[in-house]
């Protein structure tokens, strides 16, 4: 089942809290996710990456320079399951 993120707070060294609709929290090392390169550059600098919002439309962290992130990878990092594939018929 694909869960939404209903909160994210921002934390030091490129981290970030997140809540998801099921109540499942933990924290992601966005750092570790991607290279702050291309759509994510902006994001090297402190100010931008804390600007981070949740996009209820999309249930899933975004910020204003229009990189977000794939709820389903955060919310597998967040609870150790695997991501589920696209041909999944269970989620």
């Amino acid at each position: 089942m694909l869960q939404d993120i209903v909160e994210a707070v921002p934390l030091a060294n490129y981290c970030l809290q997140l809540r998801f609709e099921d109540g499942a929290t933990g924290i992601v090392d966005v750092a570790k996710c991607v290279s702050f390169t291309g759509v994510f550059a902006p994001l090297r600098d402190r100010a931008q990456f804390d600007a981070v919002e949740v996009n209820a439309e999309l249930g899933t962290v975004c910020w204003p320079c229009g990189a977000d992130l794939d709820p389903d990878v955060l919310y597998s990092l967040v609870t150790h399951s695997p991501v589920p594939s696209l041909g999944d018929s269970s989620s």
